[in-house]
C-alpha cells in the first residue's frame, strides 16, 4: 500500500495585520495637526513617515506617510510596523 504524501507550503504564514478603525485614525491626525505639524513646519519637512507614538504609547508600532498641503500638512496613510522607532522632533 502506498502512502500519500501531503504537501505543505514551506512559505511562512502572513503575519496578522492590525487595523486602525476610524476613530483612532481621527485621533492621531488631531493629535497630529496639533503637536507635530508645528515641528514640521520648523524643521521645513515636505514629506515623510513619522512613528505615531506622538499620540500615546499603543502607537508606537504605527507609521503615518505625511505630506505638505499649502502652508500645512496632512496624514495620507498608516502602515503597522512592529520595529517602528520614534524620533525626536525637539532639536
Amino acid at each position: 500500500m502506498k502512502q500519500t504524501e501531503t504537501t505543505h507550503s514551506k512559505e511562512p504564514l502572513p503575519a496578522f495585520q492590525p487595523e486602525l478603525d476610524d476613530e483612532e485614525k481621527n485621533q492621531i491626525r488631531e493629535v497630529f495637526l496639533n503637536d507635530v505639524v508645528p515641528k514640521l513646519q520648523k524643521l521645513q519637512a515636505r514629506n515623510g513617515v513619522i512613528c505615531c507614538d506622538f499620540a500615546g504609547t499603543k502607537y508606537k508600532n504605527w507609521q503615518a506617510r505625511f505630506t505638505s498641503r499649502g502652508r500645512g500638512f496632512e496624514i495620507v496613510d498608516f502602515e503597522y510596523d512592529e520595529d517602528a522607532r520614534s524620533l525626536e522632533l525637539d532639536l
